[in-house]
């Protein structure tokens, strides 16, 4: 006769091991929805630039929505855009040159950026994918530089940071550690959107608050006035000319769309993002590996052929 504990328990057992390996699908699941339903809010949002006419618009409304997620949301955003800023194109282990003396071996952040970014981001040699075509980069290929920085050096901020930069008091950590670095901006050019992240400070500039957080126009008068730098990833998607005039706003994380921006890079959140969940799940799956090892240490075979039996 089977003794009813040993059932129980070994019924108990069961039904947490396949209640855990559920958990483990639901959350894989539920993962992919919330990143398919943001996609989706973020299509359903978006709209043409473009201003309809009285005369069209009747005509407009029946025409179906299609998913454009490089097109501004719609939304209320408390970063507003900053429009005809001329632009020039910089890259990782860019040397001097008759424009500007600066070298870009070093960022304002990283010292060793080059090696860092794991090489020359060659802008002449590129792939389809929007990366430097000789190797796959460490950090995000898809970088500006903007002219100010929030730090005296790697050991002190500046006074005015906490006054100036609208998400310090939220990602404050210590003196010298940069909440400017990777933050990401938004990018338009004629009808095309680029999303990127913050990593060098520039052009020529490291302290025009009034212009990168404020209403002023850019202070520096070299190259044309220039306020914001590109890099080579970002002039390819845009169909971008270095000197020609973009728009640029700074973007919350959850505002960034899908597209190439989320593909590479350590400091990309979006990468930092799918380790994390790899990472979770491993780490339940280990648990309830765990779990079953330990009541077999303290049950045996025994208990399973009494149940079989």
């Amino acid at each position: 006769m089977k003794k009813p504990q040993v059932f129980v328990l070994q019924a108990a057992i069961l039904i947490a091991t396949f209640s855990g390996s559920r958990a483990v699908a639901q959350f894989t699941t539920a993962a992919g929805a919330t990143l398919a339903s943001e996609s989706a809010s973020i299509g359903a949002l978006s709209i043409s630039r473009q201003t309809l006419s009285p005369a069209s618009s009747a005509s407009a409304q029946a025409l179906p929505r299609v998913f454009a997620p490089t097109l501004p949301r719609t939304t209320y955003t408390r970063y507003p855009w900053k429009a005809d800023i001329t632009t020039t194109v910089f890259w990782v282990g860019e040397g001097s040159s008759a424009a500007s003396a600066t070298t870009n071996y070093g960022s304002s952040w990283d010292v060793s950026w080059q090696q860092t970014f794991g090489g020359l981001d060659d802008p002449d040699k590129r792939t389809a994918d929007f990366r430097p075509a000789n190797f796959v980069p460490r950090q995000n290929p898809f970088y500006v530089a903007l002219p100010y920085n929030d730090c005296v050096n790697s050991s002190a901020t500046k006074k005015d940071a906490g006054k100036v930069v609208p998400w310090f008091r939220q990602f404050f950590k210590k003196p010298g550690q940069s909440v400017c670095r990777d933050h990401w901006i938004a990018v338009r050019h004629g009808d095309r959107i680029c999303y990127a992240q913050w990593s060098d400070c520039g052009p020529f500039l490291t302290d025009d608050a009034s212009y990168v957080f404020g209403d002023a126009r850019p202070s520096n008068s070299h190259n044309g006035g220039a306020g914001l730098d590109i890099s080579p990833s970002v002039r390819d998607y845009l169909g971008f000319k270095s000197g020609d005039k973009c728009d640029w706003r700074f973007v919350d994380v959850n505002e960034v769309p899908d597209g190439p921006w989320k593909t590479f890079g350590q400091n990309n959140h979006f990468v930092q993002n799918v380790g994390k969940e790899k990472e979770l799940v491993v780490s339940r799956l280990e648990e309830l590996r765990r779990q079953r090892d330990e009541w077999f240490k303290k049950n045996g075979n025994a208990s399973l052929q009494a149940v079989s039996r």
